[in-house]
């Protein structure tokens, strides 16, 4: 004899619902489009519209990976991900083992995410409402920063004509966004900077050792730009912040002491910076890393995060590092 319940499953597709069975007790009804149960493992399994257009792998213990994609053919290998558990975070890294191929790229790959994760964190426990973005390029940075859900002003400053024509686009549909066409340095001058080296641009000539990693070093043209001290733009770019707390992001291609040196006395407004540091020196002129940390250092600010940005393929060296500093006695104190 039919139980009550199976007797309503048998009706619902008479009025137009579709009804999947996944066992005793068990049913899923939906409005419209056939739903497939696709088992995964023991006790559990997944239900889909159409499973000709998904594909899953397993990725370790607990854990699939549902790809919207037909599934592969008979015969032809599937992708071979494995989960990584990150510790006792909760987290899982999923990870093709095609990669394993490339360590570096992965590697790199990985810092680049860490270190966005890490700033954004700093930026909300110190309260940043205002982050200097010195050598925007195009704006990439502050992008960043906004897809990864910080609300407060950006500031940003590219010296060079091409690269500040696109940071003004990408900055205009952003009203707490501000672009200036200058580059900072330790006095208001004008100069020259090199240019055609895609992100690379320097006010520096590169070194021998930059010449033989990078062939766009090989040639190149200048190009007249403005320079302006830090502390001569600062109340300009924190008007109408009631308790300005700026964060000093430095990416200048080896000129980011320069841009430190140009904030006087007020590099003590600030309560962290990021600068990208050098181990093995791109730029004749450029300081080495230990010689820029300690400056930051002398200034109260200590290290929280440093991420590889480029590594040589050869020999596994790091070339330089994005370097995360705050100053500890601007953390907000502990309830």
């Amino acid at each position: 004899m039919q139980t009550l319940y199976r007797r309503l499953l048998r009706l619902m597709p008479r009025l137009g619902l579709q009804v999947t069975d996944l066992g005793p007790g068990t049913a899923v009804v939906s409005r419209r489009g056939r739903r497939i149960r696709t088992p995964l493992g023991p006790g559990a399994d997944l239900l889909v519209r159409n499973d000709g257009r998904y594909s899953v792998s397993d990725a370790g213990k607990d854990a699939w990976l549902v790809l919207r994609g037909r599934a592969p053919a008979a015969g032809s290998p599937a992708p071979e991900w494995t989960g990584v558990p990150l510790g006792d975070t909760g987290a899982r890294l999923l990870i093709d083992r095609r990669a394993d191929a490339d360590e570096r790229k992965i590697q790199l790959a990985a810092a680049e995410y860490l270190c966005s994760q890490h700033v954004t964190a700093m930026l909300e426990l110190y309260g940043v409402n205002c982050v200097f973005d010195v050598g925007a390029n195009t704006g990439q940075y502050a992008r960043r920063l906004r897809r990864l859900g910080y609300t407060g002003r950006i500031v940003s400053f590219e010296p060079t004509s091409n690269a500040f024509a696109r940071l003004r686009d990408a900055a205009a549909g952003d009203p707490d966004w501000q672009v200036h066409h200058c580059g900072l340095g330790r006095e208001d001058t004008a100069t020259s900077i090199h240019v055609g080296w895609k992100t690379m641009n320097s006010l520096l000539p590169p070194s021998d050792y930059g010449r033989d990693r990078y062939p766009r070093f090989a040639t190149t043209r200048t190009e007249q730009i403005e320079i302006r001290r830090l502390d001569s733009v600062m109340d300009e770019a924190l008007d109408g912040i009631k308790d300005p707390r700026p964060y000093l992001k430095m990416d200048t291609q080896g000129y980011d002491l320069e841009v430190f040196a140009g904030a006087g006395v007020r590099v003590a407004d600030f309560v962290g910076l990021q600068s990208e540091v050098a181990v093995l020196r791109l730029y004749e002129g450029s300081p080495p890393m230990s010689e820029a940390v300690a400056a930051y250092e002398a200034e109260g600010f200590d290290i929280t995060g440093m991420y590889p940005v480029t590594r040589e393929a050869a020999t596994g060296r790091v070339v330089e590092f994005d370097c995360v500093m705050m100053r500890a006695k601007s953390a907000p104190a502990k309830d």
